[in-house]
């Protein structure tokens, strides 16, 4: 399906009753919006249906102008049984989150040549400036096809004295686009964890359900975990799993060929793990690899094209890495090129055929351990790194996720003075620039993140526990 085809596709699957493919179309059309609204098969769309793709909360739109565009493309195929829909389509284009460059292609628009459209322009603009007196409340709705999930974490107290491990999860029910600039993430109140809290764990998401694993907690006194459990969103159930075969925290856990591998970390303050252990869904058992792998943590893991990347990280002798690895349960590990700085309690996501490496820590000339700021991507390709935007704030031991294209990178903190990092960041790979996407619901360091699909009765049925700020 492409952005030619799905419109056809979608026609298909409803005249001869087949909902799931309709839905799918549906949702392809609304989810590349943007390119569909350019061929010849968007500006046949009956009037009905060009409203409820408008109207969707799935629509996904970079600006409002994309809107508008579409609107006056379809209206000029065929403006003498048209304009009288005009309207009542301009009722779903959110004018006042216009940018004034925006607005004047929208002055220029070749659909206000028409007659009978004076009154209507008039109408518009008088909305676009009651940007003025709008409500803080005014923007467009975006409901992500899957949930950006947070899970545990920690918070620490402004005079750093106490820490607060958490039990919660919270998930991301929809992006918000408001006036100018300012974005944010509407967050809802999930469920909770079983005891204990944790942080300095990992998560993943594999056949669906999603799986914390390992970690700390700090009831009276440091406690490296090995405890398992697995989330079931369509019964909204926890069920506990059998234990790691050692304790870890601050390690990588990442899903290859349908099995989890939890990568490295620490057992304790003075033990530091040179072990790669594999979780197989069928038998609920881990099994330590027979492979040598290095005695690293802090790193970050991910997949792509059917490897496991891993990237900086410490030594036990708690060196900044440099190192970017391939590793294998039976060929054992690769080196790769290094990266360009050292770093570790950062985040690597994949992401368009390449691997972006964001925050953490770095050290300076005097071997200082230091925010890192600098971002870099990796191309499997060549094998080189290249520089991308810089951060504009640290986030040392945040967690990311990638949704939609867009790399996201979640809380932490500043490491010259432990002030939490309250914000979301997102990188988009084609503006080549880095959003503020708002503040965190609760726990914001050392914190973990992932993508899992929710049933709508389970979004519906939190729509009370909303954090506002």
């Amino acid at each position: 399906m492409n952005a030619h085809s799905c419109l056809d596709v979608a026609s298909f699957a409803e005249a001869y009753g087949m909902q799931e493919l309709l839905e799918t179309a549906n949702k392809f059309v609304l989810r590349h919006f943007q390119n569909v609204a350019t061929t010849p098969k968007f500006q046949d769309l009956p009037a009905n249906k060009l409203r409820k793709y408008l109207k969707s909360n799935s629509l996904l739109v970079t600006s409002e102008l994309v809107v508008f565009k579409a609107v006056a493309v379809w209206i000029e195929a065929c403006p003498s049984k048209r304009l009288r829909f005009a309207k009542e389509l301009m009722k779903s284009i959110f004018f006042p989150l216009m940018t004034d460059n925006e607005f004047k292609e929208v002055k220029t628009a070749k659909l206000w040549t028409q007659c009978n459209t004076k009154r209507l322009y008039q109408t518009i603009l008088e909305d676009f400036h009651s940007y003025y007196i709008a409500p803080r409340t005014l923007c467009r709705v975006y409901q992500p096809k899957d949930s950006l999930v947070l899970v545990g974490g920690d918070q620490i107290s402004a005079d750093l004295s106490r820490q607060n491990p958490s039990r919660e999860l919270w998930f991301g029910n929809s992006l918000k686009s408001y006036i100018g600039l300012v974005k944010n993430v509407e967050w809802r109140l999930l469920t909770e964890m079983p005891n204990p809290p944790r942080l300095s764990h990992d998560v993943a998401v594999l056949a669906e359900k999603l799986y914390v694993v390992g970690g700390q907690d700090y009831s009276g006194r440091l406690n490296v975990l090995k405890s398992v459990y697995r989330y079931d969103p369509i019964q909204n159930s926890w069920e506990r799993l059998a234990d790691l075969q050692e304790k870890r925290c601050n390690f990588s856990i990442v899903v290859f060929e349908g099995m989890l591998y939890a990568i490295g970390g620490d057992s304790d303050p003075e033990t530091n793990l040179k072990s790669v252990e594999s979780y197989c869904m069928n038998t609920d058992s881990w099994r330590v690899n027979e492979r040598p792998y290095p005695c690293i943590f802090c790193h970050a893991a991910t997949v792509l094209d059917g490897k496991i990347f891993i990237s900086g990280g410490y030594h036990q002798r708690y060196r900044c890495l440099t190192s970017m690895f391939t590793y294998h349960p039976e060929r054992g590990t690769i080196y790769l090129a290094d990266m360009r700085q050292p770093r570790a309690y950062h985040c690597m996501e994949t992401l368009h055929g390449h691997l972006y490496v964001a925050g953490g820590i770095t050290l300076d000339e005097d071997k200082t351990s230091i925010d890192q700021l600098t971002c870099e991507v990796y191309d499997p390709v060549t094998d080189t790194w290249s520089a991308f935007t810089n951060l504009p704030i640290p986030h040392v031991g945040a967690a990311s996720v990638v949704l939609e294209g867009m790399f996201y990178v979640l809380g932490g903190y500043f490491k010259d003075n432990y002030r939490e990092t309250r914000l979301v960041h997102r990188y988009d790979p084609m503006l080549q620039f880095w959003e503020n996407m708002g503040v965190m619901p609760g726990p914001n360091t050392d914190i973990r993140a992932c993508l899992i699909h929710l049933p709508n009765h389970l979004r519906k049925c939190h729509k009370s526990k909303i954090r506002h700020h």
